[in-house]
C-alpha cells in the first residue's frame, strides 16, 4: 500500500511526464494517442456496456455519442439500435474517430453509423434528433460543462436520456496522470450538480456506483429530459 501512495504522489521531475499522459487522454494525437486508443478500448470495454445497459436503446432508437474514442460503445449502440436505428459519435480526437471508423468500417458503409468530428457545445444534429446519448469517461474534460449539457438538452427528444459514465474521485485520486490539473474528478454529489447546473430536473437525475473489480468505482449517471405535455 506505502508503494500505491507512492505512486499516487510521484515526485516533481515525473510530473510533466504525467501531465502529458493525462493531455493525450484528453485529446489524443499522434503516435502515443494511436496507442492509447488501442488501449482504451480494452480498459474501458465493461464502463462502455454499463453506459450502453444504462441507456437502454431500442430497436429504430436514434443514439448520439460525446467523446465516442476509438468506437467500442458505437458498436454496442448500433447493436442495440437494429437496422432501422441510427448511430452518430463525435470527438475532437481525428486519431480516436480514425480508430472508430475501422473498428466500425461495416455500419459506416450500411450507413448505420455517422463519425463527426467538432466539439461538444456545437453538435451536428438538430433539435430533438436524438432519443439517447452516450457520454463514456469523457465528462473529466469538459472545460464549459453546462453549455455541453445545455447542448446535449437541446438535441435530445422530450423524455430522452442522457447517459454519463465517470470514474469516482475516490479511485482516480490514486492514478498519478489526475493530479496534474488534466482531470475534473467527481463524487456522487459533483456528478449531479454538474447536470443540474446543465439543466436537467433534479427529478429525473439518478446516480448509482458500479464496482469495476482492482479496487476501482464507477458511477453511473442517468439524466432525462422534460417529456412533452399530453395535449388538453
Amino acid at each position: 500500500m506505502d508503494a500505491f501512495n507512492q505512486l499516487a504522489r510521484p515526485p516533481v521531475r515525473f510530473r510533466a511526464a504525467w501531465h502529458a499522459l493525462g493531455s493525450q487522454l484528453r485529446h489524443p494525437t499522434g503516435v502515443l494517442g494511436h496507442l492509447l486508443g488501442l488501449v482504451m478500448n480494452r480498459l474501458n470495454a465493461r464502463p462502455n456496456r454499463v453506459a450502453v445497459e444504462a441507456l437502454a436503446p431500442r430497436p429504430g432508437d436514434t443514439v448520439l455519442e460525446l467523446g465516442c474514442g476509438p468506437g467500442h460503445a458505437l458498436a454496442l449502440a448500433v447493436k442495440a439500435v437494429g437496422p432501422t436505428g441510427t448511430v452518430h459519435g463525435i470527438d475532437q480526437s481525428a486519431v480516436m474517430l480514425r480508430q472508430a471508423a475501422k473498428l466500425n468500417r461495416q455500419s459506416r458503409e450500411q450507413g448505420r453509423l455517422h463519425l463527426h468530428l467538432g466539439r461538444f457545445d456545437t453538435l451536428p444534429l438538430p433539435a430533438g434528433a436524438a432519443d439517447g446519448m452516450l457520454a463514456v469517461n469523457v465528462a473529466y474534460f469538459w472545460q464549459n460543462a453546462a453549455d455541453v449539457l445545455r447542448e446535449a438538452r437541446r438535441v435530445l427528444r422530450p423524455g430522452g436520456r442522457l447517459v454519463v459514465y465517470v470514474t469516482d474521485a475516490v479511485t482516480m485520486e490514486r492514478w498519478p496522470f489526475t493530479g496534474t490539473g488534466t482531470h475534473r474528478l467527481f463524487t456522487p454529489l459533483d456528478l449531479r450538480a454538474m447536470l443540474l447546473a446543465g439543466g436537467f430536473p433534479g427529478d429525473k437525475i439518478s446516480i448509482r456506483s458500479v464496482r469495476l473489480g482492482y479496487g476501482m468505482t464507477g458511477l453511473v449517471a442517468i439524466a432525462e429530459t422534460q417529456p412533452s405535455r399530453p395535449p388538453r
